[in-house]
């Protein structure tokens, strides 16, 4: 059964991005066809934190035509951050703005699960003109039509990265869907458990009259190089079972949603 209504869109592509954490992930993403990265810290860890400036100019080094998105988040954790945090936050978007990168990712709640809308404008003050995606801090907020109502009035957002409020994109399908009907200027762009096999459920929800994208990692746990396992309790990574392991976006799984969008849009045509 298909989810795809008879709608031409071949003026209006659907742009993939993939956040990645090392040099061989960006590789693997630009290979497989990734028309834009967000680069992170960490991302096995909580979600991602704020890359080094190393990673960004390695990256831009190999590939200096893709544009990169490149995460502001001080550590992990809640997105109800102090002054000393935000501090943090401003100084690393002023530094990352001298690289000519496209843009930030960011997003800040309050106590109560609301949007901060004095303290992301703030932020967005500092990255502009550069581009805004507010990220999944928004699925942590209380009600998210009212968030998309806030981030809407802060000028200078350019889209809100969001699995509907559920832990997978596919799973809010009917929250993206009310969300990308409501937003007047902010490109709703679903991520969070698209792959070649759910790319079906999400491509529909994508809004003609806004720029089309969606987020993906791709990504999965793979064996370190560590020919030696590591000490019972002292383990240095994610957890005590991916101790030694690294987190890697693999090109196959890339490849498989772009070819599967593309193959989804030659046949809507």
């Amino acid at each position: 059964m298909s989810f795809l209504t008879k709608t031409p869109t071949h003026n209006n592509p659907v742009l993939v991005e993939v956040c990645v954490d090392s040099v061989e992930s960006s590789r693997a993403a630009f290979e497989a066809g990734a028309g834009r990265l967000e680069v992170c810290a960490s991302l096995a860890v909580g979600g991602g934190t704020t890359p080094s400036q190393g990673l960004v100019k390695a990256i831009q080094s190999l590939f200096p035509r893709t544009p990169l998105m490149v995460m502001i988040r001080p550590r992990v954790g809640d997105f109800v951050y102090s002054e000393d945090d935000l501090d943090v936050m401003k100084f690393d978007i002023r530094n990352f703005k001298t690289m000519g990168i496209k843009g930030f990712v960011f997003g800040v709640l309050t106590e109560i699960g609301d949007i901060d809308v004095h303290r992301t404008a703030s932020l967005v003050q500092e990255a502009l003109p550069l581009e805004v995606t507010f990220h999944r801090a928004f699925d942590m907020s209380n009600d998210l039509e009212a968030a998309l109502l806030a981030i809407q009035e802060i000028k200078g957002i350019t889209r809100i990265l969001t699995s509907g409020g559920k832990p997978k994109a596919p799973d809010g399908a009917s929250t993206l869907r009310n969300l990308a009907k409501l937003s007047k200027s902010v490109i709703i762009m679903p991520g969070s458990g698209i792959n070649n096999e759910t790319i079906d459920i999400i491509l529909p929800i994508l809004p003609l009259n806004l720029p089309r994208e969606i987020h993906m990692s791709g990504g999965g746990w793979s064996d370190g190089r560590s020919e030696v396992d590591p000490k019972a309790g002292m383990g240095m990574g994610a957890s005590e079972e991916h101790a030694a392991d690294v987190w890697k976006t693999y090109k196959h799984s890339v490849e498989l949603v772009r070819n599967r969008i593309d193959f989804l849009e030659d046949n809507d045509a």
